[in-house]
């Protein structure tokens, strides 16, 4: 058989419909937690819960931390690594090649989110997936599925690691006579003028700046905020090791054979994780740049983790709703959006960066934080229901044919 064709994309009847349905939930809480980086300056929208608002900003915008914020990049990781398994797994059974395929695949979208980020929005994920996409070919498509999570575990602690580490350095450096922990003083002070001056630049060129001055300052953002992967790839890395294990094992294509597994997500992961975001929430609600120490390193670290174990349980009801009569057929209703869920990424990017940013309609800090959700679940609905119409009429959407384009070297049919 001719190689392009047994290389040829994954048709609709082959595709887990689990899978599309988690993809399009996740997008809608990708949108809650990217529109407060996109109404206003990304760099703001990092620090969780902002101490000016009040009322009903103050309301929502602490609703969306614990409950949005940080727990949904982690579900897109798993599915991320649930999708490579899948690619892996079906190029074994039928003898096909996959370490070329796939370098291609996340080659093309390293291209496609390198011009997602300088184009339209810094707070791209896409870039960051990729490069750790190049990691799990390199170095894990062989692990046997037993070591999958114990691989993915010891990844995502990486950075805990780190993270308290440097904590701990910076409580035993205030700790240390005045005299001596001026240099560290000095740093901090220097490290929370710097921070300000980028919500500053950002407020500016993409409040009120051309789109000239806008791309300048995602090109900034952008080489300001790739250093991070060194602390946090090792954590995307390990969610991707946990959702490959997912696929791998059965336990999304085949939840019924895993039933005490995603009971134990719903009834134990997902309290459990809320739980450590409570307690991040209660030890530091808002992260100040300017500060160092064991207490906000516990802090963020908890609320890191918390957020990957309530994906976890996030993804166990929706694959329970799946399983139910009653919810089933409203979580179905997601799928399309799921099964162009890139081109329904690079979309809320566009069309959000159009409403707010000064070379658009120029809304930029402008819409209260209480009325952002609302804004999200009217263009989601509208991103819905322009799936069904899409994929009613075509096989992939259009972000998702050039991917395969440039993954399988020819461009597949996209009409039905």
């Amino acid at each position: 058989m001719n190689e392009q064709v047994s290389l040829a994309p994954v048709t609709g009847a082959d595709r887990i419909q689990a899978l599309d349905v988690v993809r399009g939930f996740a997008l809608l809480g990708i949108l809650l937690m990217n529109i407060e980086g996109m109404a206003g300056p990304l760099m703001a929208s990092m620090t969780g819960l902002d101490p000016q608002l009040a009322g009903a900003d103050r309301w929502v915008d602490g609703a969306i931390y614990l409950l949005v914020q940080g727990k949904f990049y982690p579900l897109f990781s798993m599915l991320f690594g649930m999708g490579f398994a899948v690619m892996l797994m079906r190029a074994e059974a039928a003898e096909r090649p996959f370490f070329a395929l796939y370098l291609r695949r996340v080659l093309a979208l390293l291209g496609i989110g390198l011009a997602h980020a300088l184009l339209v929005w810094s707070g791209d994920i896409l870039v960051t997936y990729a490069l750790m996409g190049f990691v799990l070919l390199l170095f894990f498509r062989r692990t046997p599925q037993s070591r999958l999570p114990k691989w993915g575990i010891a990844l995502m602690l990486v950075p805990v690691v780190l993270t308290l580490s440097l904590g701990l350095l910076g409580s035993a450096m205030q700790a240390m006579p005045e005299a001596s922990r001026a240099g560290f003083d000095q740093a901090m002070a220097q490290q929370a003028v710097q921070m300000a001056a980028e919500v500053d630049a950002q407020r500016q060129a993409y409040g009120s700046g051309t789109y000239a001055e806008a791309t300048v300052q995602r090109l900034h953002d952008f080489t300001s905020m790739i250093g991070f992967i060194l602390i946090y790839g090792a954590f995307i890395l390990g969610l991707f090791l946990v959702g490959a294990w997912f696929a791998r094992s059965g336990a999304i294509a085949r939840p019924g054979e895993f039933a005490r597994l995603h009971w134990r997500l719903r009834w134990v992961a997902l309290p459990v994780g809320l739980a450590m975001v409570l307690a991040s929430f209660w030890l530091e609600p808002t992260l100040d740049f300017g500060r160092l120490d064991l207490r906000a390193s516990t802090a963020q670290v908890l609320q890191m983790l918390g957020g990957a174990v309530m994906a976890l349980g996030y993804l166990g009801w929706v694959v329970r709703g799946l399983e139910c009569p009653a919810t089933a057929g409203g979580l179905n209703l997601l799928a399309p959006a799921g099964r162009m869920a890139l081109s329904n990424y690079l979309l809320q990017s566009l069309v959000m960066t159009g409403i707010f940013f000064g070379y658009g309609l120029g809304y930029f800090d402008q819409l209260p934080r209480a009325w952002q959700p609302l804004l999200v679940l009217a263009f989601f609905g509208l991103q819905v229901a322009l799936s069904h119409w899409w994929m009613a009429r075509f096989r992939f959407g259009p972000a998702e044919w050039l991917w395969r384009a440039a993954t399988y070297g020819q461009r597949p049919p996209i009409r039905r």
